[in-house]
């Protein structure tokens, strides 16, 4: 391993250049990512020294299909994007997790001290639970120091929470484990910790597609042991890019949102007498479709027919990728927007009304786009972000003109990243 002067120096020489560029694959970052991690060592050093130090990283995510599929054990489709969360770490024998995250100083975590007592969310009861997490599956677990910095854009439907566990999985990995846990084992032990410990009853799809990496299909049928498979294309062979719009909007607040969308599939299903709606009949459903109205009511039917119209419609997006059909692809991205819209309901929040930035974001985007592209809510949805697969030769148009109503640099134009969570350096 190198100390943080020595890797500060191999930054400044651009010795790194390359491995930059596997993962962030942009000429035009490279200055701004070295810049970056020379800072970020920098500020390490202040705060524990000149010592010998690995460089982690874990990706945001984005979701192209499969919107609130995954807590009904659903598919999706979801892509490693190259805006990540990085850690300048180094191991330690004091039995203590000492984060600090950009400016924010977390609690010092003991590691022998794990167990879960309160749902709190904040950091320190991430860290808790994928330690606890790593404990209960058998794995070693101890102390490091560590300063982290994220790109990942808080609030905006890429999964700044998700990097964060993941990156902390990674780290434990590679400390204790010597890099053996698998990205998936480390995803779902992430999800326990957000479901458990932060108390965000998330599924599985954002913690795996950070840690997996690359363009991906997961079937959570079997939830313990989803079958994840790659999907071998770029958007760049499509002629494509891939824009993510940040309405600025907060998600503070809209936990109850949230909640209702899994709580409301959930009680279709158990009109049937099932946990989840992917154990359903899809023809029993309509065929009782007056009785599970009167027992859920309305919305609750919506969304349990977005959840089978868009399980289905992962599988022909997969076909339409690997088929290299261009107009396919386009044309399940907008019938899965159609259906977030209409269906699934989660655009704005029912609680406040006049705050409906997402759905503003999506109809300047159509008429911008105007044929040049396509766009869907992005995420968990009701505030946030917005997707947007535009050509390439009309990228800079639409930033610009989505850009004079939510503000410089709320458009970004995003590659996907071939690893999730990942040791950078040693």
């Amino acid at each position: 391993m190198k100390t943080v002067q020595q890797l500060i120096a191999a930054f400044e020489n651009k010795q790194y250049d390359q491995r930059l560029m596997q993962l962030y694959g942009d000429e035009s970052r490279l200055e701004q990512e070295r810049t970056r991690y020379i800072q970020a060592l920098q500020t390490y050093q202040s705060l524990y020294g000149n010592e010998e130090v690995r460089i982690f990283s874990a990706a945001g995510r984005s979701e192209v299909s499969g919107n609130h599929t995954d807590h009904q054990h659903g598919r999706v489709l979801a892509a490693s994007i190259n805006l990540d969360t990085i850690a300048i770490v180094s191991k330690t024998h004091d039995q203590v997790v000492q984060v600090v995250s950009d400016d924010f100083q977390i609690d010092p975590i003991q590691v022998n001290d794990t167990e879960f007592k309160e749902v709190k969310e904040d950091s320190a009861s991430l860290i808790r639970g994928v330690i606890e997490g790593f404990k209960n599956e058998g794995w070693n677990v101890g102390g490091f120091h560590a300063y982290m910095t994220s790109e990942v854009i808080v609030g905006a439907g890429l999964s700044s929470s998700a990097s964060f566990e993941v990156l902390i999985g990674t780290i434990l990995s590679y400390e204790y484990n010597e890099g053996k846990v698998g990205m998936v084992d480390i995803a779902k032990i992430a999800q326990y910790a957000e479901n458990v410990y932060f108390g965000k009853p998330c599924g599985l799809m954002d913690q795996c597609a950070c840690a997996v990496g690359g363009l991906i299909t997961i079937d959570f049928k079997d939830p313990k042991d989803p079958d994840v498979k790659a999907v071998n294309l770029n958007f760049d062979d499509f002629e494509l890019s891939l824009c993510i719009v940040d309405t600025k909007g907060s998600h503070a607040d809209l936990t109850h949102e949230y909640a209702a969308i899994p709580n409301e599939m959930k009680k279709v299903a158990r009109f049937f007498e099932k946990e989840v709606l992917r154990d359903v009949d899809v023809q029993q459903f309509y065929d009782n479709l007056p009785q599970v109205r009167k027992q859920t009511g309305d919305r609750a039917v919506l969304r349990a027919i977005h959840f089978f119209d868009e399980n289905d419609r992962v599988v022909r997006m997969v076909e339409a990728l690997e088929q290299k059909e261009k107009e396919k692809f386009e044309e399940g991205i907008r019938d899965s927007g159609n259906s977030s819209y209409k269906y699934l309901q989660n655009v704005f929040a029912a609680s406040d009304p006049q705050n409906q930035a997402v759905s503003l974001a999506l109809a300047l985007s159509e008429q911008i786009l105007n044929g040049h592209g396509v766009c869907r809510v992005h995420g968990g949805g009701f505030a946030g972000t917005i997707q947007a697969f535009v050509e390439n030769d009309f990228v800079q148009t639409y930033k610009e003109k989505i850009e004079h109503v939510f503000g410089k640099d709320s458009c970004h134009i995003l590659k996907i990243r071939p690893e999730g969570g990942t040791l950078v350096l040693e």
